[in-house]
């Protein structure tokens, strides 16, 4: 027997929301992985380099997972329960947090590391990152690509313009990391399936990713959770398009 809409709503109201672990999703949505494995890539670049910057770490749980850490390694974050979460975490691995209101500048010295990473940020600054790289240095991420599950933002907020559509194309971060002087060694994007198995993860992934829909809350959009939930009890899973791109770009020696 399937829970009832109230009882599926209440939980995922209750649950905390910080960090950038995703594990009470388990069981209520599935998301399928880019073939590049962000994470095995990254944990591949950091046991090379000598100091590296992690920035918008999050709650730190990605880098954490790196097999091993550079002799100098930091990360940024500037939501405040995110900070203290990913201090935590990565302090007894040997990286050092700092909290950065993820603009510019960055509070470190021109030509502090040989490696950038960064999984999903909201903002790429180019040129700030082209200024803490050693020539010859590597930014490597995982950025999310344009429309990425926008059926569900547009079940939400209705059809949105083609520019709000595109923007994170990928061809646009070639442009703007060529322009901070990069070169561009690797580029590829993939379209991945994303399916939402209860409203419960609906709720739950828009409460943590605040700028799919900005503004939700539960009480604001009930009657559209409403019908959604009656549609995949009626139909299954709600499914959606989730978009990636891997970028690795080298700052001239």
């Amino acid at each position: 027997m399937s829970r009832t809409f109230d009882h599926l709503v209440a939980e995922a109201e209750s649950v905390s929301v910080e960090g950038w672990d995703f594990s009470w999703l388990d069981g209520r949505a599935t998301e399928q992985r880019p073939s590049w494995g962000y994470q095995r890539t990254m944990s591949d670049r950091l046991s090379r380099a000598s100091a590296a910057l992690d920035v918008q770490t999050g709650g730190g749980e990605v880098l954490a997972g790196a097999a091993k850490l550079p002799p100098l390694m930091v990360a940024t974050e500037s939501w405040p329960p995110n900070v203290a979460k990913a201090t935590k975490l990565l302090h007894p691995l040997g990286a050092v947090v700092v909290a950065d209101a993820d603009e510019p500048p960055l509070p470190f010295a021109d030509e502090a590391f040989d490696l950038v990473t960064s999984r999903h940020p909201v903002t790429v600054w180019w040129e700030e990152i082209a200024r803490v790289l050693r020539p010859g240095g590597t930014y490597l991420a995982q950025h999310v690509g344009p429309a990425s599950v926008f059926e569900l933002v547009e079940y939400f907020l209705g059809p949105q313009p083609e520019d709000v559509r595109r923007a994170r194309h990928p061809d646009d971060a070639r442009r703007d990391a060529e322009a901070a002087g990069f070169e561009v060694v690797d580029l590829r994007s993939e379209s991945l399936r994303t399916e939402f198995l209860d409203i419960g993860a609906v709720i739950y992934f828009l409460r943590k990713v605040i700028w799919m829909v900005p503004g939700f809350t539960v009480g604001r959009h009930r009657d559209r959770l409403r019908e959604l939930h009656d549609r995949i009890e009626a139909e299954g899973p709600f499914t959606a398009t989730t978009t990636r791109c891997l970028i690795e770009a080298r700052k001239p020696a």
